[in-house]
């Protein structure tokens, strides 16, 4: 998904959460999921982020 589908799909069109919160969360979540190796979050530059299952 592209990042600002993403930005809008979780927080609308608040527009306080368009800065860098889209990173702390993806950072987060990593953080959470890095247990199972099976699952992946891949950058995509210039895009936005690919969830590998």
């Amino acid at each position: 998904m592209r990042r600002d589908e993403i930005l809008k799909a979780f927080w609308g069109e608040n527009d306080s959460f368009m800065g860098r919160s889209l990173d702390v969360f993806i950072s987060r979540l990593r953080k959470r999921l890095r247990q199972d190796a099976s699952i992946r979050i891949e950058n995509l530059h210039g895009i936005g982020f690919r969830l590998w299952l």
